[in-house]
């Protein structure tokens, strides 16, 4: 009877390495052997080491400004035309010249507002329109 595990397993290792491995292979047991456990943890150790790639991404690419030309622009605007299914005459139109000419102002390109934010403004801009219409109605 032997009193340590350990003990055990080093007197294995030791004296019957290869009839543990030959029965341990056969019963597809994992050896417990000293340096097999050793080798084992190494290994792990060494699979587990913290690793850079989770913490490296690629860079964002910055939005590449084309500079201005009036063949690009007008390829733009012809685009806007189909996709939005817009008249002809609307690049005629002189709230679409003012929104061009307040654009072409800005110097580090134009934030669009959201649907939500565009939908109150309309809005907004109803109430305040029928607002001023009662007032004119009024004073008549």
């Amino acid at each position: 009877f032997v009193n340590e595990v350990t003990t055990m397993r080093r007197h294995m290792d030791a004296s019957h390495r290869n009839e543990y491995l030959t029965w341990a292979k056969a019963e597809k047991f994992v050896s417990m052997l000293p340096k097999d456990t050793k080798r084992r943890k190494l290994d792990a150790a060494a699979d587990s080491q913290a690793r850079l790639d989770a913490h490296l991404r690629e860079p964002q690419p910055k939005e590449q400004i084309i500079p201005y030309s009036d063949a690009i622009f007008r390829e733009a605007a012809i685009e806007w035309l189909i996709e939005t299914d817009q008249p002809i005459d609307a690049l005629n139109h002189k709230s679409f010249k003012y929104m061009i000419d307040v654009a072409a102002r800005a110097t580090n390109g134009v934030k669009l507002p959201s649907r939500s934010k565009t939908r109150r403004a309309i809005i907004d801009l109803f109430k305040r329109n029928l607002t001023n219409l009662r007032r004119r109605l009024l004073v008549s």
